[in-house]
């Protein structure tokens, strides 16, 4: 039989039938679909090709170890489960053997592993199947876009009926192999060559400490997984510290300066200082020299932005309406906290994996004054109030015009035009609020 070839869409829209229809407390979630999508978006086309929609709660399952696989106590992430497979051609039963019968119908069991993507993965588990006298019959491999593999065995040669009994069996195998080095050795740090130290103020910066407070890291405690951006002031890597995933920003050596370094200073002091749950927690920071960071919670979820730019489009509106609750609850803990973010937008607000979504990015957040006012203009000139783009005072209003902007992108999908900026990024005319809130 010629399986027809489906596009991603078509086996996506399927799935998500199916399992809105399946009692799944998984599908009751506004954001289900999206995060169904984005599944399928990270996989390649062959993943859809190649599983079933009469089998959607298989996709649950690969959805579940692949977020589980981005905690590294947890890597490789399994599931088992027994399986049938039949590689005879139909024949009478009448001509065939016992031997031949007990072939048609031996026990069959499917595993499924999620892990990181790295040289020799496949190798490794296949040994460890090995080691339990499994015979792999079928194997297939998938990357994801975001550096994971998911990969799927049938096995056959285990006699037991409890799939419990494999299970353990498994990950006693798993545990004697990372006692020997299953997960890849702690690289080294970047090195971070610092230019022209004899304009640095010191070989560490100066943060006022309360004394109650004990955030500096030392940078050996951490692993550096993965770069996942490159700014331009620092790299942002994916890492773990004492076996917890985290977010490292690490400043640029060519580009440390004495400038740098108070602005580097002035996200820690806030950082430090901020607790709540609208906001990205703090973890430490690394501000000795040669390498200066600042590590933060690893928010799985990704950025908004992304979510709307490169995967989902548009939110429905409980989804909106959800993100827009979480991101006003943490921005006016802020600015109770007399902090001004000055740089709020969807790239800066991140979702981790309940889908809560956080605000991130203090780099150029400051706290106000007592005169109450600021004029320094700073901030994406997209999300940015008239009145700092004019270099005019300004307080926490300004940010709540970004917030504004971001509502417009949330709804949309869109980010307002610079048409109304000329090449010196001032106002060529009039501010023209956005035709859907000019009508309200």
């Amino acid at each position: 039989m010629v399986r027809t070839r489906r596009s991603k869409r078509e086996v996506y829209n399927e799935v998500l039938d199916r399992l809105m229809c399946a009692p799944c407390t998984e599908s009751i979630s506004p954001m289900f679909p999206h995060q169904l999508w984005a599944h399928f978006d990270r996989l390649p086309s062959r993943y859809a090709i190649d599983v079933h929609s009469n089998k959607a709660e298989d996709i649950l399952i690969h959805m579940k170890l692949l977020q589980q696989a981005r905690s590294p106590a947890y890597r490789p992430a399994f599931h088992i489960c027994a399986t049938q497979v039949n590689n005879i051609n139909t024949c009478k039963a009448e001509t065939v053997s016992a031997n031949k019968q007990w072939d048609l119908h031996r026990p069959m069991h499917e595993i499924v592993f999620a892990s990181e993507d790295k040289p020799k993965l496949l190798t490794q588990l296949t040994t460890l199947l090995a080691k339990l006298d499994l015979n792999i019959q079928e194997a297939h491999a998938y990357s994801t876009g975001d550096g994971y593999s998911l990969i799927i065995f049938v096995v056959e040669g285990w006699l037991h009926q409890e799939n419990d009994l494999l299970r353990m069996a498994l990950q006693n195998q798993i545990d004697k192999a990372k006692s020997n080095a299953w997960t890849v050795a702690q690289p080294i740090l970047p090195k971070i060559e610092i230019i022209g130290t004899e304009e640095l103020p010191s070989s560490s910066i100066s943060i006022p400490r309360d004394g109650t407070d004990d955030w500096e890291i030392d940078p050996k405690l951490l692993t550096f997984d993965r770069k996942l951006a490159t700014g331009s002031c620092g790299d942002l890597f994916r890492g773990t510290y004492c076996s917890q995933d985290v977010a490292i920003k690490v400043l640029k050596p060519e580009i440390v300066n004495p400038d740098m370094l108070r602005e580097f200073a002035q996200e820690i002091y806030i950082l430090r200082k901020v607790r709540h749950k609208n906001v990205v927690q703090f973890i430490g920071a690394c501000t000795k020299l040669p390498i200066l960071c600042i590590v933060t919670e690893f928010m799985s979820g990704g950025s908004v932005f992304d979510l709307i730019h490169n995967h989902i489009g548009v939110f429905d509106l409980s989804a909106l309406v959800r993100i827009a609750i979480d991101v006003s609850k943490g921005m006016d803990y802020l600015h109770q906290c007399n902090i001004i973010h000055r740089d709020l937008k969807t790239a800066n607000l991140l979702m981790d994996e309940k889908e809560v979504v956080k605000v991130a990015d203090f780099g150029v957040a400051r706290v106000k004054d007592q005169s109450g006012v600021m004029t320094a203009e700073t901030g994406t000139y997209r999300w940015m109030a008239p009145e700092v783009i004019e270099h005019k005072p300004y307080d926490q209003k300004a940010d709540v015009f970004s917030f504004g902007i971001v509502l417009t992108e949330l709804l949309t999908g869109k980010v307002k035009s610079v048409r109304h900026y000329n090449r010196n990024y001032s106002f060529t005319n009039n501010f023209e609020l956005p035709i859907l809130f000019s009508k309200i």
